[in-house]
């Protein structure tokens, strides 16, 4: 997974949060399998973001990639609230098989390279 220098945004009531854009790629002949699985996620791991500080987390799929869009409180706690959670680490353990290189916190990656303000 790639993952951006995150940009801070101002949410409607003027609080800050950070903006997260994410690449991840599925390996060939898993999109269905990805998609039935994101169809409902479990009510533990919806709770644990929420918890962890995510407002949103959009996935979009063209062809075998995935383009995360995330906003969150602050990304670096997040990553620290769900490394032993128990809902997280069950839902990695579903999901990393189906994709290509699983999932790397600590990669680099994408760069914002313009916004309508």
């Amino acid at each position: 997974m790639l993952i951006t220098r995150f940009a801070e945004a101002l949410d409607p009531t003027g609080g800050r949060m950070q903006r997260v854009a994410l690449h991840t790629k599925l390996k060939p002949g898993m999109e269905e399998a990805y998609e039935k699985i994101h169809a409902v996620i479990p009510g533990d791991l919806d709770a644990a973001l929420r918890e962890g500080g995510v407002r949103t987390w959009r996935i979009w799929r063209d062809g075998l990639d995935l383009f995360h869009f995330v906003e969150v409180d602050d990304y670096a706690r997040l990553q620290e609230f769900l490394r032993e959670n128990p809902a997280d680490v069950a839902w990695q353990a579903r999901i990393n098989p189906l994709l290509d290189g699983g999932f790397d916190p600590g990669a680099g990656g994408l760069t914002m390279v313009w916004e309508l303000p």
